[in-house]
């Protein structure tokens, strides 16, 4: 029997934090697949105009403000799914604050701040949407390498992305049998957001990492869809590492 590529269409994606550089490839991806994409973040002039770039008719793509630090801003994300797609299958929760701040100068606001977009945010999207998730659907939690070794001088990230690991397998066990909820870990991904770091010390990460290359956001995007489709349908509480084996765990 041949193996069925994968289609997500006539399935509904909510995706937060989607104005980010590795977000904006996992709508692209799924949109491909034939997925409604609903995008939200902070910035909805700049997502709103990407939005367009996809789907310029607006079919299939809905993107909309949402402060993932602000559990009320999840309301009208849901209404607006469940007014013009009816249902929903996959959740990607892909919102992310990474600053520079040693722990001994750091103030209380920022400590909440990095905790509040990188955790809160998770649990405030993935409980939202638990009663409009359809039987079969999934959840991918984007983690990151941080959150597994820790990170000199960003401890709210690292703390946090480590939560959201246990929170991702908690997850599991209260939706299963009937959504599936997994994580990723990317590691070095080419993006804006690593540039200071290889800057300070690029050739020597490259060197330590085993394919000798960074990661491009396109590949964490495959590796998300790949955890929402059929194709994944006996993995579930797992975390996937996309590092190019520079962080291997078991």
């Amino acid at each position: 029997m041949a193996r069925q590529p994968i289609d997500f269409s006539g399935r509904t994606l909510w995706l937060s934090g989607a104005n980010g550089v590795i977000s904006r490839a996992i709508a692209r991806a799924f949109f491909d697949l034939g997925a409604n994409c609903v995008l939200t973040d902070l910035n909805d002039n700049s997502l709103a105009d990407f939005a367009e770039t996809l789907d310029p008719g607006g079919k299939r793509i809905i993107s909309m403000a949402q402060d993932v630090t602000r559990s009320g801003d999840t309301d009208a994300v849901i209404d607006a799914i469940t007014q013009r797609f009816g249902h929903l299958d996959f959740v990607v929760t892909s919102a992310g604050l990474y600053r520079d701040q040693m722990i001994d100068g750091m103030t209380d606001e920022q400590w909440h701040q990095g905790v509040g977009v990188n955790l809160d945010g998770v649990f405030y999207c993935c409980r939202a949407a638990i009663p409009l998730l359809a039987k079969g659907g999934a959840i991918v939690n984007v983690a990151s390498m941080s959150g597994h070794k820790g990170s000199y001088m960003h401890a709210p990230y690292a703390a946090a992305k480590g939560a959201v690991l246990a929170f991702t397998r908690t997850l599991a066990l209260e939706l299963a049998p009937d959504v599936r909820v997994n994580a990723v870990s990317p590691g070095l991904i080419d993006t804006p957001l690593v540039k200071p770091l290889l800057d300070r010390s690029g050739p020597a990460l490259i060197a330590s990492t085993p394919l000798k290359r960074l990661g491009q956001p396109e590949e964490v995007a495959d590796a998300v869809a790949f955890l929402c489709s059929d194709w994944a349908s006996f993995i579930t509480a797992e975390t996937l590492h996309i590092n190019g084996g520079i962080y291997i765990a078991s």
